[in-house]
C-alpha cells in the first residue's frame, strides 16, 4: 500500500469528519438535543478483525479498515468529552449496502443501510452515547 493511498483514505474518512465536526460543534452545542453519528463500518472493528471465527477476519483492506478504526476512536473520545451534555455521539455500521463502493451484489438497499444512522440521529435524551451500533445491536470495537 502506498503512503499516498493511506493519506488520501485517512483524509477522506477520518480527518474530514474530525474537521467538519469541530466546525459544527458550536452549533450542535446550541441544539436542544444534539446528535453526532459517525458512519463507520464493521471493518473498523479490531475485535472482529482479530477473531479467526469472525466473518470479516479474512477481509483486510488496511487503509479503509484503519481509517474506520480511527473514526471509532474519535467517537469514543468525543462522547467522553461531551458526557454531561445533551449531545450523543455514536458510530453507525450500515452493513453491506448497494452503493458504488458496495457493488450490486450487496444485500441491502441504501434506504435500509441508512436505518441505523436515523435511529442514532433521533435518540431520546436517555439514549446511549459512545457506542458502536447496527440496527440497535451493539457492535464490538
Amino acid at each position: 500500500m502506498s503512503e499516498e493511498t493511506l493519506r488520501e483514505t485517512f483524509d477522506t474518512i477520518f480527518f474530514a469528519v474530525v474537521t467538519l465536526t469541530q466546525s459544527l460543534l458550536p452549533l450542535i452545542r446550541k441544539a436542544p438535543a444534539g446528535r453526532i453519528v459517525n458512519l463507520s463500518s464493521i471493518l473498523g472493528s479490531l475485535t472482529s478483525h482479530s477473531d479467526p471465527k469472525s466473518p470479516i477476519y479474512q477481509m483486510k483492506a488496511f487503509a479503509y479498515d484503519a481509517s474506520k478504526t480511527a473514526l471509532n476512536a474519535f467517537t469514543v473520545h468525543l462522547a467522553a468529552e461531551l458526557r454531561g451534555t445533551k449531545i450523543k455521539v455514536n458510530s453507525a455500521h450500515p452493513r453491506w449496502v448497494k452503493t458504488d463502493m458496495g457493488g450490486p451484489v450487496a444485500p441491502m438497499k441504501v434506504s435500509e443501510g441508512g436505518k441505523t444512522s436515523v435511529q442514532l440521529a433521533t435518540l431520546p435524551d436517555d439514549g446511549p452515547t459512545g457506542g458502536y451500533f447496527h440496527l440497535g445491536e451493539t457492535l464490538p470495537w
